[in-house]
């Protein structure tokens, strides 16, 4: 499958492919041919491409902890330094924007740099196929929502505390998948959300144990939190609403990608003018931009699409523990850059939270009790291209 159809946790596991035999002549001919390792005994160079396959998921590792870690630290930092202050609403436009151009010299690139390929080819799927654009206005809003929300959070709340609390959006997306979508969860999925659930009260039990030595003033941590539980109920639910979109649709990820920026732009600029409109006038756009802000907005914007290339080469389960990792990472430098103190009640949660999400992203059994399928599922189920959970802040 190429790279642009798939998200993260798309990658396909041994049913899929099981499934997949026989999903036509055309996917069959998109696929290298198969060699029966039994049959045909040792391949040569199949050690060297085993290696191969394992650095680049230890790579894939290292870029999802680097990418989930970093963004958080950095904006926490930007946003409690002293002196002039950007405007959040201004970066998150920003982000947009670059994502966006992203979009379209990947799709440019796809199109061998035909320019007026490209162009018919949008003026199709965007203005003519208006019906199918309007679809995407409704996860552009809450995406555009979550982003602003995320800046709130992570500038009221200590980035640890933030980071584990944001692992709340497993709990609210499974919920909106099951409720939405119509799927099913193991006993080991519902219990581990449970002891996500526990982990999270627990690191918000003793507010003031994980509070940073912040100099600066105006921080309320009630703000905080309120706007990182509607940034993980608005995540749950954008994210399955726009699986849900992928799955009726053929389209590619990149442009549905560029629908989103269209919508994205114009409602964050938008939040923006209702915002900060009379002090943006006053002061400018790029106002309080310095080159770590600027690396928050690169970070925001590619980092999404980043992982959607680099998670292909991974596993749910690799996911998880980067996502662990990088709870871990962020608590460690919240230590050293802004004086966070970890106490009992917060290593107790954190820790929980690690175990959770890990346990989430376990492969699920197969129920014993319930009959194996006899027919393999159609292939338009097998290569829809999958949501991408950090596209969007997240």
């Amino acid at each position: 499958m190429p790279p642009w159809r798939r998200g993260p946790g798309s990658a396909l596991g041994p049913g899929d492919m099981a499934a997949a035999a026989g999903a036509g002549d055309e996917e069959k001919d998109m696929k290298p041919p198969q060699v029966d390792m039994k049959e045909a005994g040792s391949v040569p160079g199949r050690g060297a491409g085993d290696r191969t396959n394992r650095r680049l998921k230890y790579l894939s590792l290292a870029v999802l902890v680097v990418q989930n870690a970093s963004l958080i630290l950095s904006i926490r930092y930007a946003r409690t330094l002293p002196g002039e202050r950007f405007f959040s609403t201004t970066a998150v436009v920003m982000a947009e924007i670059l994502k966006g151009i992203t979009c379209l010299l990947l799709m440019l690139a796809q199109k061998k740099g035909n320019v007026k390929e490209l162009a018919v080819y949008l003026y199709d799927a965007i203005i003519i196929q208006y019906m199918d654009t309007l679809k995407l206005a409704v996860p552009s809003l809450i995406y555009t929502l979550q982003n602003n929300l995320q800046y709130v959070a992570i500038s009221n709340l200590p980035a640890a505390t933030f980071q584990v609390t944001y692992q709340l959006k497993i709990l609210t997306t499974a919920l909106f998948s099951v409720l939405l979508l119509r799927k099913s969860l193991s006993r080991l999925q519902w219990g581990s959300l449970v002891i996500l659930f526990v982990g999270v009260a627990v690191v918000q039990s003793e507010q003031s144990g994980g509070k940073e030595n912040v100099a600066s003033s105006g921080q309320s941590y009630v703000v905080g939190l309120i706007a990182v539980a509607v940034s993980c109920l608005s995540s749950g639910f954008a994210g399955v609403y726009f699986e849900r979109i992928l799955k009726g649709s053929s389209a590619s990820v990149w442009l549905r990608n560029i629908q989103l920026g269209l919508f994205g732009t114009a409602l964050g600029l938008l939040a923006m003018w209702q915002q900060d409109g009379a002090a943006i006038a006053e002061r400018g756009f790029f106002y309080g931009y310095t080159p770590l802000v600027w690396c928050v907005i690169f970070n925001q914007a590619f980092g999404g699409l980043l992982v959607a290339v680099v998670v292909k080469y991974a596993d749910n389960i690799l996911k998880g523990f980067a996502t662990s990792l990088s709870i871990v990472v962020s608590t460690a430098a919240s230590v050293h850059l802004f004086g966070f103190h970890v106490d009992l009640p917060f290593a107790v949660g954190a820790g929980l939270v690690i175990g959770a999400v890990y346990l989430y992203s376990l492969p699920r059994t197969p129920d014993p009790s319930v009959p194996a399928p006899s027919q393999a599922p159609s292939h338009k189920e097998v290569f829809l291209p999958k949501i991408i959970s950090k596209q969007k802040g997240s």
